[in-house]
């Protein structure tokens, strides 16, 4: 007689204090995916039982965002952790995408990786050094992000700023932190050959655990890659048009920092704060004229270089979009996704995607009905899970991890991160399921928790069938 299959879920959270060591715990037959809770950041230790000898680990991503109060010591625990968990031994490791919440561990902790003994790094194709495609998009990035800097130095000097230009190049380190291209070569270094992924690879045996890993993402396709936001007409998405290089570059290059005009036709910006009729007229500090109280908007300063804004998004989010997206089929068939920061251009790349296994065809959209688990793309932003070719296609969903620190997040401007819409439609999918970083065990998983009065350095889910 048939049996109905159900997929048991428990979430723990444990401190350093109360850590037990895999050698101490009874074996189990469940996988468990541990959620650091680092900040605005992603790490993540898998962990897969094995028919015989220690589990399979794998590790996904290392970082946090730059802004964080005590970052360094804060990775440093959390792979001293990895370290602890895993007996040192780490089986398969991912660095998902080129952006420093996900990577900056690699450098913050870079000498207790010397600790970890790593059998494999898999990283997306976009970062294959050999690769034609990855060539042009680096160097494509690497413009936009010297014209960036550039632009925003820019503004400084002239007395202005953007902090939403600054909070995005963050995304590739700052100076006295080191880079994310710095951080990538640890990573490429840790073994003696990574292996650059690609969605069309055959999914791989992993040994040992009767458990299957399928490559969705990044699309080896440029106009795939650029798409990372809804349309404006049919949204993808739950709740920034594209402008190219160009259109920036020529002001940056400009000796004359104050164009558009000649300099015949100039007058010094603290020159003409002296001036009288500017005094009146544009700053409006004249006593005896209240009309002139409010002065600013005639002023254009630095607004020749508002353009960058969208710029620093485009990168920003092109960068996302090149994330490398794992699936693990488990031996009854469920599936856990890791989705790190894909956008509407990577996942609507899957709907074509399908592998031949066994005798049988495995497809993008199977893997996502058949999916338990969701690592939240993109700690749950906008534009980074697709509604009716992704959520909507899960209806097996129990758990879905946030990994956020929306305080960071208001910080950095980011006000709707995650997004309430989304965030209210994963709980309805998962019947309260949804596990943030930045708060407390939900209610529906709380029979099944083990809390610390110590705040927890990760959250634990347990997944078996």
């Amino acid at each position: 007689m048939a049996t109905e299959k159900t997929t048991k879920t428990k979430v723990k959270t444990t401190s350093k204090s109360t850590l037990r060591t895999a050698a101490s715990a009874s074996k189990s037959t469940n996988v468990k995916i541990r959620m650091y809770r680092q900040g605005l950041g992603d790490c993540f230790l898998v962990t897969l039982p094995r028919d015989k000898g220690e589990p399979f680990y794998i590790m996904i991503d290392c970082g946090v965002i730059i802004g964080t109060q005590d970052a360094t010591t804060k990775m440093q625990n959390v792979v001293n952790d990895i370290i602890k968990t895993t007996h040192g031994h780490i089986d398969l490791l991912l660095a998902t995408h080129e952006h420093w919440d996900h990577l900056s561990g690699f450098l913050q902790a870079k000498e207790l990786f010397s600790q970890l003994k790593i059998d494999k790094v898999w990283m997306s194709w976009a970062e294959n050094p050999d690769d034609e495609l990855a060539q042009k998009i680096r160097a494509e990035r690497r413009a936009l992000r010297m014209a960036l800097t550039s632009a925003s130095a820019r503004m400084r000097l002239d007395g202005g700023g953007d902090s939403l230009v600054d909070s995005l190049l963050e995304f590739f380190g700052a100076s006295g932190h080191g880079t994310t291209a710095e951080a990538l070569e640890v990573v490429r270094h840790l073994v003696k050959t990574p292996r650059y992924c690609r969605p069309k690879d055959a999914p791989e045996e992993l040994a040992g655990t009767g458990i299957r890993a399928y490559i969705l993402g990044p699309p080896p396709d440029k106009a795939a890659l650029k798409r990372s936001n809804p349309s404006s007409r049919h949204p993808e998405t739950y709740g920034l048009a594209a402008v190219f290089l160009n259109q920036l570059n020529p002001e940056l290059t400009d000796d004359n920092r104050a164009a558009p005009f000649d300099s015949v036709w100039q007058i010094p910006k603290e020159i003409a704060q002296q001036m009288p009729f500017f005094q009146q007229h544009y700053w409006g500090v004249d006593a005896d004229l209240p009309e002139a109280s409010d002065q600013a908007w005639r002023r254009i300063d630095s607004d020749w270089l508002d353009i960058s804004s969208s710029l620093a998004l485009q990168l920003d989010n092109a960068t996302n979009n090149t994330s490398l997206v794992l699936a693990l089929e488990l031996a009854n068939r469920d599936v856990l996704l890791f989705a790190a920061d894909a956008q509407v251009g990577n996942w609507l790349s899957w709907q074509d995607l399908s592998w031949a296994v066994n005798g049988e065809t495995v497809t993008g959209p199977d893997l996502l009905k058949r999916t338990v688990f969701y690592k939240t793309g993109h700690h749950g932003s906008h534009n980074a899970t697709l509604r009716e070719q992704g959520l909507e296609m899960m209806t097996n969903l129990k758990v879905a991890c946030v990994p956020v620190d929306h305080e960071m997040a208001v910080k950095k401007r980011w006000v709707q991160m995650p997004l309430g819409e989304l965030e209210n439609r994963l709980n309805a999918i998962t019947n309260g399921g949804v596990l943030r970083s930045d708060q407390g065990i939900p209610l529906a998983l709380s029979s099944s928790v083990q809390q610390d009065a110590a705040q927890a350095l990760y959250y634990e889910v347990e997944i078996g069938g």
